[in-house]
C-alpha cells in the first residue's frame, strides 16, 4: 500500500471537561470505532474523517491532566504516545486541546507533550466562553512562544474547524519548536509564567452565572435537596409521561401476535411466532419510552456540567466510606449499565478503591432493572397522587433506586474496612462551565443507548426468547383423559423443561414467596435481568387463550393448589428488593473479570450479592406479610 493510502493517524490529547470530546465529534460526525488496547483494559475510541484527499484516523486518547500517570487511563496515554504498547503505533501527530478559560492549567501538559518531539498543534476550546467572561488570548502570539500552531475552535458550533481541517493532512508541516519547554520544575513554571504574560491580553472574569448557580448546587444541603427534588420529578415523568407511548407499544405487540395467529393455521409455527418471539421481545421493547427518558436525564445532566459538581457534592460522604468523588461518576455511569460503570473505574487512581467501586457497582440500578421494576410498579401499586403532582409510584421507583445506591455505599463502607482495608488518595476535578448541550449531541447520545437497548432485545432477548419458547414447549405431554380443556395449556407447561426445572428449585425459592413460575425467570434472568420479562410473557402466553396483558395475567394468577393469588404484596416487595441486589447479567460478570484480570472477584461479587438479595427479599417477605 502507498504511504500515500494509509490513514494519517492523530491523537487528541487533553484533560477531562476540555472539549475534547465535542473536538472528536466534530471531526468524525459521531462515527467511532470502540474496543480495547492490546494487553490492556482502557478502552481505545477512533474514527475516520477525509479531508483534502486524505484519510485521517483520529485516536480519542483518555483524559489526563500530565504525562505523569496516577490511574491505568493516565498511563496509556503516555504509553501510547511513547510507543510502548504492542501493536499501536505512536500518532503522527498530536492535537491538544486546552480550554480556552483555564489555558493555565493546561500549559504543563501542553510542555510535557512537546518533550515527545511528535508534530503538535494545539486547539483552544470554548473561545465564545473565554469572550463572554471579557478574556482574550493572542492565538499569534501563542503560536509563536509555543513553537506550534494555535486554532481557537468552537466544537459544538463548527467555528474554527474548517480551519483545523485544513492543518490536519500535513502533521509533518506544522511548525516546531525551536527551544523546548524546560523540564525542571522550578525553569518550567517560570516559562508557563512568561508564557501566559505574553498571550494572555485579559484575563477572563469570573462567571457570575456559574458563581451564582454553584452556591446553591455545591451547597452541602442545598445541593442535596436539588438532587432530591429533580430525581423526585424525573422519576414522576418515567410513568406519567412514558405510558402513552408505551400503552401504544404494548397495542402494537397484541396486534401483530393476532396477526400472526390469524394469519397462520394453528400450530408450533403460530405459536413460536406469536408467544415465543413477538410475545417474548415484544414485552420488553414495550418499556422503551422509559429507557429514553432515563438516558436523556442523564445524558443532559452530564453535558450540562451538572454531574461533575455532584461528585464533588458526594465527595465529603464518599470519603467518610473510603471512596472518592471519581468513584461517584463510575457508579453514575452504572445508573446506564453497569458495564460502562465498572470500566469508567480505571479513572479511580488507586488500585484499591477501583476495585471496590468496580464490585459494588452492579449494586447501582442499571437501566435493565427499569422494565421489571415498571412492571411490578405498574401491576401492583397504585397511582395515588401522594403530594400535588407527586404519586406514589413514581416515589417506590425512586425508593428502589435510592436503596441501590444506599446499599452500594454501605457495601463500600464494609469492604473498605476488612477485605479492602487502606488509605485513600487526595481527590481533584476540574468543575466545566455550564452549557446548554447541543440538541444535536444529546439526540446522538440518547439514540445510541436506544440502539444499544434495542440490539440487545434483538440478540440476547430473542435468543433467551427462542430457548425458553423450547424448553416451555417441549416435551408435550399428554394430560390424562380426565382433565378439563381449560387445564390443558397449565398441565403440558408444567411437564415442559422449564417446568420441570422450576418445580425443582421451587423449595428453595418458596420462603421468598415465589412461586415455580418466578424460579424460571430468575434461572433466565441470568443472561440479562430484563429477560424476566419476557419469560412470564411466554409462560401467560402459553397459559391464557386469549389476549391478556401481563400486566393483567400476573395480577390475576393464582396458585392451583390452595387457589391463593401468586403475586401478593408480601411477594411483589420481595422479588422487587431481590432485583435491587442480585447480580444477574453474565456481560457484568465478564466486565469484572476483564477489569480484574481473575474470575475470583467476579466469583465474590456474584457469591456475597446472591446472599445479600436472599436475605434481604426473604426479610422483606416476612415484615410486608406481618403488616399486610
Amino acid at each position: 500500500m502507498s504511504e500515500a493510502a494509509l490513514p494519517i493517524r492523530l491523537g487528541l490529547v487533553g484533560s477531562p471537561n476540555s472539549g475534547k470530546t465535542t473536538l472528536f465529534n466534530a471531526l468524525t460526525g459521531l462515527r467511532a470505532k470502540v474496543g480495547n488496547y492490546p494487553g490492556v483494559t482502557v478502552e481505545r475510541r477512533e474514527g475516520e474523517a477525509v479531508v483534502g484527499g486524505r484519510r485521517l484516523r483520529v485516536i480519542d486518547l483518555p483524559g489526563t491532566y500530565s504525562l505523569d500517570p496516577v490511574s491505568p487511563d493516565e498511563a496509556v496515554v503516555r504509553r501510547v504516545l511513547q510507543g510502548d504498547i504492542a501493536g499501536v503505533a505512536p500518532p503522527d501527530g498530536l492535537i491538544v486541546t486546552a480550554d480556552a478559560c483555564t489555558l493555565e492549567r493546561s500549559l504543563v501538559l501542553v510542555a510535557q507533550v512537546l518533550q515527545l518531539g511528535i508534530p503538535t498543534c494545539l486547539v483552544l476550546t470554548m473561545t465564545d466562553e473565554l469572550r463572554a467572561r471579557g478574556g482574550e488570548i493572542d492565538e499569534r502570539l501563542l503560536a509563536d512562544a509555543l513553537g506550534i500552531p494555535v486554532i481557537g475552535v468552537v466544537g459544538h458550533r463548527g467555528i474554527g474547524i474548517g480551519r483545523l481541517k485544513t492543518l490536519l493532512p500535513e502533521p509533518s508541516a506544522w511548525d516546531r519548536p525551536v527551544l523546548l519547554p524546560p523540564t525542571d520544575e522550578d525553569e518550567r513554571n517560570a516559562w508557563l509564567a512568561s508564557v501566559l504574560d505574553r498571550v494572555l491580553l485579559h484575563r477572563p472574569g469570573r462567571s457570575t452565572r456559574t458563581e451564582a448557580v454553584d452556591r446553591i448546587v455545591l451547597h452541602p444541603v442545598l445541593g442535596t435537596l436539588l438532587f432530591a427534588t429533580v430525581m423526585v420529578f424525573f422519576f414522576q415523568l418515567i410513568f406519567a409521561w412514558a405510558t402513552p407511548a408505551m400503552d401504544a407499544i404494548s397495542g402494537a405487540v397484541t396486534s401483530l401476535g393476532g396477526v400472526v395467529r390469524s394469519t397462520l393455521p394453528p400450530g408450533l409455527l403460530a405459536d413460536f411466532l406469536a408467544d415465543g418471539m413477538i410475545a417474548g421481545v415484544g414485552a420488553v421493547v414495550i418499556f422503551l419510552p422509559q429507557i429514553l427518558l432515563l438516558f436523556t436525564m442523564l445524558y443532559v445532566l452530564e453535558d450540562i456540567g451538572y454531574m461533575a459538581r455532584a461528585a464533588f457534592v458526594v465527595d465529603r460522604v464518599m470519603g467518610r466510606i473510603g471512596l472518592e468523588g471519581r468513584a461517584f461518576v463510575a457508579l453514575l455511569s452504572s445508573y446506564a449499565c453497569a458495564v460502562p460503570g465498572i470500566m469508567a473505574a480505571r479513572t479511580v487512581p488507586s488500585p484499591r478503591q477501583r476495585l471496590v467501586t468496580i464490585l459494588v457497582a452492579p449494586l447501582m440500578t442499571c437501566s435493565a432493572r427499569l422494565p421489571v421494576y415498571a412492571l411490578l410498579i405498574a401491576a401492583f401499586v397504585p397511582a395515588t397522587p401522594v403530594l400535588g403532582p407527586i404519586g406514589l409510584q413514581g416515589l417506590t421507583l425512586l425508593g428502589l433506586y435510592l436503596l441501590g445506591a444506599g446499599s452500594a455505599l454501605v457495601a463500600a463502607g464494609v469492604l473498605n474496612r476488612t477485605v479492602l482495608r487502606g488509605e485513600a488518595m487526595p481527590f481533584y476535578m476540574e468543575l466545566p462551565p455550564y452549557r446548554v448541550p447541543p440538541v444535536r449531541l444529546v439526540v446522538s447520545q440518547v439514540w445510541g443507548a436506544a440502539s444499544a437497548f434495542l440490539r440487545r432485545a434483538g440478540t440476547i432477548i430473542l435468543t433467551a426468547s427462542v430457548v425458553l419458547w423450547t424448553l416451555l414447549t417441549f416435551p408435550q405431554a399428554d394430560p390424562p383423559p380426565d382433565t378439563p380443556p381449560e387445564a390443558t395449556a397449565a398441565y403440558r407447561l408444567k411437564h415442559s423443561a422449564a417446568g420441570t426445572l422450576g418445580h425443582a428449585i421451587e423449595p428453595l425459592i418458596a420462603p421468598l414467596g415465589f412461586d415455580w413460575k418466578i424460579g424460571v425467570g430468575l434461572i433466565a434472568s441470568m443472561a440479562a435481568r430484563e429477560v424476566i420479562v419476557s419469560t412470564l410473557a411466554q409462560i401467560y402466553a402459553a397459559e391464557q387463550d386469549d389476549d391478556v396483558s401481563l400486566r393483567e395475567a400476573i395480577r390475576t394468577d393464582r396458585r392451583p393448589d390452595t387457589g391463593e393469588l401468586v403475586f401478593t404484596p408480601p411477594t411483589v416487595a420481595s422479588l422487587l428488593v431481590f432485583f435491587v441486589f442480585a447480580l444477574q447479567c453474565m456481560s457484568t460478570l465478564a466486565t469484572i473479570r476483564r477489569e480484574t484480570n481473575s474470575w475470583r472477584w467476579p466469583a465474590f461479587a456474584f457469591g456475597y450479592l446472591l446472599v445479600l438479595a436472599y436475605t434481604a427479599s426473604f426479610v422483606t417477605h416476612r415484615v410486608v406479610d406481618a403488616f399486610a
